[in-house]
């Protein structure tokens, strides 16, 4: 049986991308900022911090968040940080270390965990060792540290790039992981932070560091650190190779985003927005297609891994769902039901329980606005009852899991744990629906189940079955056990 960190399967995490969530008066400035509400470029700074995020946290707690996945804050000349400059010091602009410890001591206060992103295939041209080669040439004592093909490094556009980078962008070094000094630097970064109270680490284009062994070896350091520590992949593709218990402990479940967006969205998708993203193509989905996409995601891995798979919608390298619906409301209400009823940690992408909308990045990007007269206020009340639900009954975060019927575009699933048991059925069709679910099996002759997200419902179980359970149009329905004969 793989071990994997208990914790995780009682998260809800919400993925906060820090130069767009929030910006406290109590961090310093530099003076050349994009306006706040103005849509994002591919160059500008917005400012927000992570003191933003610790004078937000009340927010998160009242959404029923208790795990934070924090894209990188190191210090970088990107907005999105993936160019990391210095990773030993958190960005100046985002408050600093002195803001970091700021946040790790009172989300842990408020047992809130806080994950953050490792980019570790490659560095950026700011990178002192990549910097040191850059101004010095073939007498740099760092030149293994890189890829190097020829002298004078042609760093900025005008000339080919003598040097391998990242999909070809001189910005993005790629880092020697062959080279011993390389994988210790790397390693000591992962227990730097750790030790200073992160809790784990989402992992940045991990398959590109193609060798088994340094994430072996990646795992033994930081678990050593902490054994609790989450390490997460960013794998849009089926990963067995990483899960087998001795690199990542679960990976950013795009295939179930992909599913969901096939099933809940169906003809309806911008396929403009999901074109070229790792997850393309995603075709349409009925139930019986979706049932199968589900019970297939369950199969790849041991159960310990399904359980802490970080399940997303979307993220800052997809357009929104919520765009991708083409602004239906109903099926981002329903995927979000799904994904806190399905086994794993669900992650919320910042601004989705409000209704943001974005297309591909940078415009999935946008600041978050705080003005509650811009929100869509059911919806995040909706968040709120979903969550809630998960974290009401434990057998939505670690019971087992059996598709019941999928006819059409209606599914409906058992979550149940010893005595706790729950249906969940969702209709993504045009109109309502009444099914004979067949649980003769699973729920005993006589049991009463009852609605439980504000549906006055009543089921008996009659003859192993039960009867006309009725599913508005673009609705889901949760039925909960409530007596046995």
């Amino acid at each position: 049986m793989v071990e994997t960190p208990h914790w995780v399967r009682h998260a809800i995490f919400y993925q906060i991308f820090p130069d767009r969530f929030a910006k406290s008066e109590r961090v310093a400035k530099p003076s050349n900022l994009e306006p706040w509400e103005e849509k994002p470029t591919h160059y500008g700074f917005k400012g927000g911090d992570l003191i933003g995020v610790v004078e937000h946290l009340d927010y998160l707690q009242d959404l029923g968040i208790n795990a934070i996945y924090l894209c990188p804050i190191f210090q970088s000349t990107a907005n999105h940080r993936y160019h990391t400059h210095d990773y030993y010091r958190v960005d100046p602009i985002l408050g600093g270390d002195a803001a970091f410890r700021a946040l790790l001591d009172e989300a842990h206060r408020r047992d809130i965990r806080v994950i953050i992103d490792g980019v570790f295939n490659h560095a950026s041209r700011g990178f002192y060792q990549f910097n040191h080669a850059l101004e010095n040439g073939a007498a740099s004592p760092y030149l293994d540290w890189f890829y190097i093909r020829g002298f004078p490094l042609h760093a900025y556009e005008g000339k080919p790039i003598n040097y391998d980078a990242w999909w070809g962008i001189p910005a993005l070094p790629k880092l020697n992981t062959r080279t011993p000094a390389v994988r210790e630097f790397i390693f000591d970064v992962a227990q730097h932070w750790i030790r200073f109270g992160a809790d784990g680490w989402r992992l940045d284009v991990p398959a590109e560091i193609d060798d088994d062994e340094f994430w072996r070896e990646f795992r033994r350091r930081v678990k050593t650190v902490n054994p609790d520590a989450y390490l997460v992949g960013e794998i849009w593709h089926p990963a067995q190779r990483w899960l087998q218990g001795d690199q990542f402990d679960a990976v950013m479940n795009y295939q179930f985003a992909k599913a969901c967006i096939g099933f809940f969205v169906g003809e309806a998708m911008d396929v403009n927005l999901t074109a070229g993203v790792g997850y393309a193509p995603v075709p349409v989905m009925d139930a019986p297609a979706f049932g199968r996409a589900l019970e297939e995601m369950l199969a790849l891995y041991d159960e310990n891994v399904c359980a802490v798979q970080m399940n997303l919608l979307d993220s800052h390298d997809t357009a929104r769902f919520l765009s991708i619906a083409g602004g239906d409301v109903a099926a981002l209400k329903l995927a979000t039901l799904c994904q806190m009823t399905f086994p794993g940690a669900p992650s919320i992408y910042y601004g989705d329980e409000i209704g943001m909308r974005g297309g591909k990045d940078p415009d999935c990007r946008r600041a978050f606005i705080w003005d509650e007269a811009t929100w869509d206020i059911g919806l995040r009340d909706y968040f709120k009852q979903c969550i809630a639900l998960r974290r009401r009954y434990r057998a939505l975060r670690d019971g087992g899991f059996n598709v019941l019927f999928a006819e059409g575009r209606v599914i409906a699933y058992l979550r149940a744990r010893g005595d706790e048991k729950l249906i969940v059925a969702l209709n993504s069709g045009p109109a309502a629906a009444t099914m004979n679910i067949v649980v003769r099996d699973v729920l005993p002759e006589g049991s009463e189940l009852r609605g439980e997200l504000g549906e006055r419902v009543s089921y008996t179980v009659t003859d192993g079955v039960l009867r006309n359970v009725s599913i508005p149009k673009r609705k889901g329905v949760v039925l909960r056990l409530v007596t046995t004969s």
